[in-house]
């Protein structure tokens, strides 16, 4: 039996208008990771004009509102992000950031005005759900230890039966909606290495252990890892990301230091990752007569989506959108915290097409002149309105 929403269109187009204005104010006023407190209260603020929900700040900057329902049924949360990032935005539009070196370059203004836009359509709703729908308002998805972690610690998803978010997504084209079952992002990590060597004078290399010729074998031979330690079909980046060392012309330094980032979609492999690399490290050091220091640090956990979950918001976005629309996402190494959610509590995430090369929305994430198509904003209520009736029900 279908659980189709037969006055979807009417319902979005009800809030079109202030979600696009509510996503131009957010985007007007970023605000950073672990910082966004005019961000938090504006949201918290407009909840509470809907009046029906029960409103809570678990952390000092993110939000939670709790609809339920008049029957019992299951307890669906629904995520969105609100942090920027410190880039200078480059744009010329009329609601450009109004913070200096500020900016929502990566959607989450429209994933934060699509949600406050579902809530508003379901506080309308209430009496014909059935369960719990949950909202999450979450900061800091940009900074690790990230602001989901955080919120789950904090309680957030007791009792919550499954968890679904999504995000715009600018590579692909606005009316497009993208979904796959399993991994999905990768878990970002990063590493620190220090070559310690010999410095002396640049005319004597004879008389040095030269840290930056030993440090630029390691970058190279960290790419072995991927190559011809792991599965040509199980995705891995070793990417050496800096790399600082020396102050004059003529001077051997002491040491160089090399930063980077490690993605894995597979937990198995990147549980074997930081031994790979300190073999490598040791090995080509050792051969020199260097020394070195290698530290590791786990960021986000892959994103891994649930079949059960994936496969009925699938269902609910090919009722709302069709199949035409509705595709299979390809994996990304890009990271998420939304995994945090997900250790707890069965859950999926989808890619919202928002891209436009007709309107020039052609910039990728993170970058200075990014934006998104607004007519991806619609979309995006439309299909969180059909995943609750697919989950919860309307009445």
């Amino acid at each position: 039996m279908s659980t189709q929403i037969q006055d979807l269109r009417a319902l979005v187009d009800s809030v079109k208008e202030d979600v696009v204005r509510w996503r131009r104010h957010l985007h007007m006023n970023p605000e950073l990771s672990f910082q966004e407190e005019k961000t938090s209260q504006f949201v918290y603020d407009t909840l509470a004009s809907f009046g029906a929900f029960e409103l809570s700040r678990p952390t000092k900057t993110s939000v939670v509102a709790r609809l339920i329902g008049s029957q019992p049924g299951p307890v669906l949360a629904l995520r969105a992000d609100m942090d920027a990032l410190p880039i200078t935005e480059e744009n010329t539009f009329e609601f450009v950031s109004k913070n200096p070196g500020v900016m929502h370059a990566c959607g989450h203004d429209g994933h934060t005005a699509m949600l406050l836009g579902t809530a508003k359509v379901l506080a309308g709703l209430k009496d014909r759900i059935r369960g719990e729908v949950r909202f999450f308002f979450q900061h800091a998805e940009e900074l690790h230890p990230g602001g989901a972690e955080e919120m789950v610690k904090a309680g957030v998803t007791d009792g919550v039966d499954a968890v679904v978010g999504a995000h715009l997504w600018a590579s692909e084209r606005v009316g497009k909606v993208l979904i796959k079952a399993g991994a999905l992002m990768a878990a970002p990590d990063a590493f620190y290495i220090t070559i310690k060597g010999k410095g002396g004078h640049a005319a004597h290399p004879n008389e040095t252990v030269d840290p930056i010729v030993i440090g630029a074998q390691v970058v190279l031979n960290l790419q072995h890892i991927a190559s011809r330690n792991v599965d040509p079909l199980d995705p891995i980046v070793v990417s050496v990301c800096q790399f600082h060392g020396g102050t004059a012309h003529n001077i051997i330094p002491n040491t160089v230091e090399l930063v980077g980032t490690v993605r894995t979609l597979n937990p198995e492999l990147r549980d074997r990752v930081p031994e790979l690399m300190e073999r490598i490290i040791r090995g080509v050091t050792s051969a020199h007569g260097a020394d070195y220091e290698f530290r590791y640090e786990r960021g986000y956990r892959p994103v891994l989506n649930d079949e059960a979950v994936t496969g009925k918001v699938r269902e609910a976005l090919l009722e709302a959108f069709g199949d035409e629309l509705v595709q299979e996402a390809t994996p990304t190494m890009g990271g998420e915290d939304f995994s945090a959610f997900q250790a707890v509590v069965p859950g999926t995430f989808f890619f919202i097409g928002a891209g436009n090369p007709e309107k020039g929305i052609v910039y990728p994430h993170h970058h200075p002149r990014f934006t998104i198509d607004e007519d991806a904003l619609p979309a995006g209520v439309a299909a969180f309105l059909q995943i609750v009736a697919k989950f919860n029900g309307l009445a």
